[in-house]
């Protein structure tokens, strides 16, 4: 473990609060950040309780949820109204480069776990999944049977009015010569085009 005089309290705040966010909908236990950070557990449940009571006490618009032992950063269920409001706004319905280039890649693999989204785009996808999913247009649909048991994510209903389809069987087929690296590309395009139509 490291010295924690080598890591003082708003240091390890920071980390912390950083890590959550990180690990999106998925959360992390004590023991998880323990491990990661390489402080003693009685710590990091030390700085969580800190951290909580300063998210709790002062005008800020996160919070750190706890459930089953796991910790999670969201939103304060105070403020929804103003997120569905950001949501339905036309000026802020066009979604990033990297939300639709997950999007794509969730609709045409989809059930497909976080990790295997990060496989085929290359870079870090937990902001754009965490977007789509307050978006409602991507959900967790389950677990995979595999080590870790890591969620899967699909479309949803939300998805398909959003973009005008009736059915998911409506996207259009992807060449069956095309090579991996060109998928999402292709993808991409077609929900890109069906962005440019909303607005």
């Amino acid at each position: 473990m490291i010295d924690t005089a080598e890591l003082d309290t708003i240091k390890l705040k920071g980390i912390i609060e950083g890590l959550l966010f990180a690990s999106g909908d998925e959360g992390l236990t004590i023991r998880q950040l323990s491990y990661i950070i390489q402080v003693d557990e009685p710590i990091i449940e030390h700085i969580i309780e800190e951290l909580m009571f300063d998210y709790e006490h002062h005008n800020r618009g996160m919070m750190i949820l706890r459930s089953n032992e796991i910790f999670h950063l969201t939103t304060k269920p105070e403020h929804n109204e103003y997120y569905k409001r950001y949501i339905k706004n036309p000026r802020s319905s066009r979604m990033s480069q990297a939300s639709l280039e997950t999007l794509a890649i969730i609709a045409y693999q989809q059930p497909i776990t976080k990790t295997e989204i990060e496989e085929i785009r290359g870079v870090n996808s937990d902001y754009a999944v965490q977007t789509l999913i307050a978006r409602s247009l991507v959900e967790n649909v389950g677990r995979k049977e595999t080590i870790g048991r890591p969620i899967l994510y699909a479309t949803t209903k939300e998805f398909l009015t959003y973009f005008g389809l009736t059915s998911i069987d409506e996207l259009p087929p992807l060449p069956k010569d095309i090579g991996e690296e060109n998928v999402i590309e292709e993808a991409n395009l077609f929900f890109d085009e069906l962005e440019q139509q909303k607005e």
